[in-house]
């Protein structure tokens, strides 16, 4: 079973130096049947004008990250950390007992276009940590796995048993992902058009998927894929 959520039935939000676009409910937007899907609580479509951003504000109890598609985007928190993330990179955090963190965009010519993906962690009062990981020289035609409950492979170790993978695509590269049983998916297009499962996608539309052992992602053309394997 699919359900398929288009860009344009988000909700939305423009602040002036903020533009984002809401695939579950979220701050002054509020859909009862769109409150997240699984564990999977936000995906948030954020341009950041230049020299803007989030000041500093807490989080606790959530599992954040972060995916660049254009600009850059200049992280600091709590713990220490100071970043930068740049196109094709994921920044994970985990807020468990408390974070504090602010987000701008550095550039003053150039806005920062980037998902914001809340995941709800299987226990609360973890300890808080930092991750990253880089894509940006990702070959397409593969699924590369950003992040896992165990850390396997060489990806972001996280707190809750839910699989990240990313997949680019050129022309029509065809990607197959099992879902082992009583397993869900959420698959998110980042950027232009592919078709899953025989339905065609665009930039900014999801797919909610139940009850299915086989997710087919054909592209066409220029393309990225966030594809989340749920429990």
């Amino acid at each position: 079973m699919m359900t398929i959520r288009k860009a344009n039935e988000r909700g939305h939000a423009d602040h002036g130096w903020l533009n984002s676009y809401h695939t579950f409910s979220f701050a002054n937007y509020h859909d009862p049947n769109w409150m997240g899907f699984r564990n999977l609580r936000v995906i948030n479509d954020d341009t950041v004008a230049p020299g803007a951003g989030f000041g500093e504000h807490p989080h606790r109890d959530m599992e954040i990250i972060s995916y660049v598609l254009d600009g850059a985007l200049e992280h600091r928190d709590s713990i220490g950390t100071g970043r930068v993330i740049k196109p094709g990179e994921f920044q994970y955090m985990a807020a468990g007992t408390g974070v504090v963190h602010s987000e701008y965009n550095p550039s003053k010519q150039n806005p920062v276009h980037f998902l914001q993906i809340w995941i709800q962690p299987d226990k609360a009062g973890a300890k808080p940590a930092y991750g990253e990981k880089a894509y940006s020289s990702a070959a397409p035609g593969r699924l590369n796995l950003v992040a896992s409950k165990s850390g396997r492979d060489g990806s972001i170790r996280i707190n809750q048993d839910a699989d990240l993978w990313l997949a680019k695509f050129s022309d029509s590269d065809t990607l197959t992902h099992e879902l082992r049983p009583d397993r869900h998916a959420w698959v998110h297009v980042a950027e232009g058009n592919v078709t899953l499962n025989g339905k065609k996608l665009s930039a900014g539309d999801g797919a909610a998927i139940s009850q299915e052992s086989k997710l087919q992602l054909v592209g066409s053309g220029k393309a990225q894929v966030l594809l989340f394997d749920l429990n």
